[in-house]
């Protein structure tokens, strides 16, 4: 099995570009969504740590929001809780996909929390900053204080470009990001 890790900025396309590669994706940002939803005991551990700011189950993620923004270390306190979970989800999700020749790994912080093994083809999507910041602006939760945060937390988007085997330029065009996947799918398979 060939795993695939999407790498790119914050409103880059990586969840557009993961869906058209036509194979199974994990996607950590909806796990996350998920988690917040249904899991009683991640609500239990960020109520236990974060008493201020997570109040109901499921969680708003509104009180996320407020705590990241309150304080720079919640961030760090909430990554721990919810990445350990997230990582059993993507664990499962490979054991389920077993038999299929590539699964895409559309995960933000895929090197950061170090999710990746070193086998992993790594597809860095590339889109230009006036397009990204056009996206990120029509985004329903958008908040330019949270975005500066998680993007302290990240890696440079010039070192994940470098250490990526492929380059995506996602112009947000369905024909255009096909063709570029298309590229890559015929030097892997």
């Amino acid at each position: 099995m060939i795993k695939i890790g999407i790498l790119g900025d914050i409103g880059s396309g990586k969840s557009f570009v993961a869906k058209r590669f036509g194979f199974p994706v994990f996607d950590a940002d909806n796990e996350v969504s998920k988690l917040y939803k249904k899991n009683k005991k991640i609500f239990n551990k960020l109520k236990k740590i974060l008493p201020r700011y997570i109040k109901s189950f499921p969680i708003d993620k509104k009180e996320i929001t407020s705590a990241i923004l309150s304080n720079k270390n919640n961030l760090k306190k909430i990554i721990k809780i919810v990445h350990k979970e997230v990582r059993k989800q993507m664990i499962n999700f490979i054991k389920n996909n077993k038999n299929k020749k590539i699964v895409v790994l559309d995960i933000p912080l895929l090197l950061e929390n170090k999710l990746n093994s070193k086998n992993d083809l790594l597809v860095f999507v590339d889109s230009k900053n006036k397009d990204v910041e056009k996206r990120l602006k029509k985004r329903l939760n958008f908040n330019h204080k949270l975005l500066k945060k998680f993007k302290k937390i990240q890696f440079t988007r010039a070192y994940k470009k470098k250490i990526s085997h492929f380059v995506i330029k996602n112009n947000f065009t369905e024909k255009s990001v096909k063709k570029e996947i298309k590229n890559v799918l015929s030097k892997v398979l």
